[in-house]
């Protein structure tokens, strides 16, 4: 059977979107279908559409939202790579910033001017994003000059907008109630963490203090991937992310290592000095370093800048105006809080880019028919058609 997708590059990541009406609504299935259409069970994905990547191993389902004041209802799923198995408890802002632009492109949003505003909710955590969407002269565009770190490849601008992004997973910023504090870790040295809930439930590390700089290399971050994985194991039941005898995930909480800016050079060759930026992060993306940073992420770390205490904080020397500049391995990347009230960002925004790289009909090797429940109809394996249920 096949069916019907779009390929965007939201940011540095790459996303298939799918529209609801076209793939099943039970979890379940919907899992094994994306298995078998990545080829998710083969490492390299070499069977399917998977990119074999954290980063470009990733998919959406997009649909209407039946919620006031929001436009459309996004599911992220993180497909896994060489497991078989997706997972659903987390969020992307760099797929969210390519549903904006689907949304437009396909009409699901109205087209508003020279920029057109769409509201989305993620469905995983409940999260809602505003995406402002580049429509110049009234029309969709499908290539642009707006470029992120990571790429110097052009995109439509995307001016991505977190609200009220604070304890959307756990109800609190803070979800030990502690700004910063030494965490045990099995077989290593303890080491001093802020565990923070906005955008996504982060775990960010004293580089310092655990004898790193925070702005190591990729190469370097890699041989840490274990360590970071025990850190991320460890928080995640004193977050509330992990009940008596459930199984540990990778996908959340984030985890990374922060430091004061010096100089070094990105992945695309290019020099930054210290005073380009106001702090060093690298984070894992699953269980690989993250080319640049997930904006779930990035939304945590400026977040955690307002916190007096944190190891954010204590780096930046006192909490952070509006702006936040992250020294990622992929380039500097700036973080906007604004709206702040109690030390809570109301509004937390980062700009963007997306393109459409291609809609396609994707051949899934698995027998049966797909049900649709929207439409009360089965798409027909083989066929471009549907028929009754």
């Amino acid at each position: 059977m096949h069916i019907p997708a779009t390929l965007v590059r939201g940011g540095t990541s790459k996303c298939w979107l799918f529209n609801r009406v076209d793939v099943p609504a039970d979890r379940g299935e919907l899992e094994k279908l994306l298995v078998s259409a990545y080829g998710a069970t083969d490492p390299v994905e070499l069977d399917g559409v998977g990119g074999a990547t954290p980063t470009t191993s990733k998919a959406a389902v997009v649909g209407a939202s039946p919620e006031s004041g929001v436009d459309v209802d996004y599911l992220f799923a993180q497909v896994g790579i060489g497991t078989g198995s997706v997972e659903w408890t987390s969020n992307c802002g760099n797929c969210a910033t390519g549903v904006a632009l689907y949304a437009v492109a396909k009409g699901m949003v109205a087209i508003t001017g020279d920029r057109t505003r769409v509201v989305m909710r993620n469905t995983n955590t409940g999260a809602v994003l505003e995406g402002l969407v580049d429509t110049t002269g009234g029309v969709v565009r499908h290539f642009g000059r707006q470029t992120v770190p990571g790429t110097r490849a052009g995109g439509v601008a995307v001016g991505l907008t977190f609200r009220d992004p604070a304890g959307g997973t756990t109800g609190l910023l803070l979800p030990t109630g502690r700004a910063a504090q030494d965490l045990p870790v099995p077989a290593a040295e303890p080491v001093r963490v802020s565990m923070v809930d906005a955008g996504a439930p982060v775990v960010v590390i004293d580089a310092l203090e655990a004898g790193r700089t925070g702005a190591e290399p990729l190469e370097r971050v890699s041989t840490d991937v274990p360590w970071l994985r025990t850190v991320r194991h460890t928080a995640a039941p004193l977050m509330g992310l992990l009940g008596p005898g459930e199984e540990q995930g990778d996908a959340v909480p984030k985890v990374g290592l922060v430091g004061p800016p010096v100089p070094y050079t990105t992945t695309l060759g290019e020099h930054v000095a210290a005073e380009d930026y106001d702090l060093s992060v690298r984070m894992l993306s699953m269980n690989a370093p993250h080319p640049a940073i997930g904006l779930t992420s990035a939304v945590a770390v400026a977040a955690a800048g307002l916190v007096e205490g944190s190891v954010v904080c204590r780096i930046t020397d006192g909490p952070t105006d509006e702006w936040l500049r992250l020294g990622t391995p992929a380039g500097v990347v700036p973080v906007r809080c604004t709206d702040v009230r109690d030390g809570l960002p109301r509004r937390v925004t980062v700009q963007r880019a997306a393109r459409l790289l291609a809609d396609a009909r994707i051949y899934v090797p698995e027998t049966g028919r797909v049900h649709v429940p929207e439409t009360g109809r089965v798409r027909v394996p083989g066929t471009g058609r549907t028929q009754a249920a």
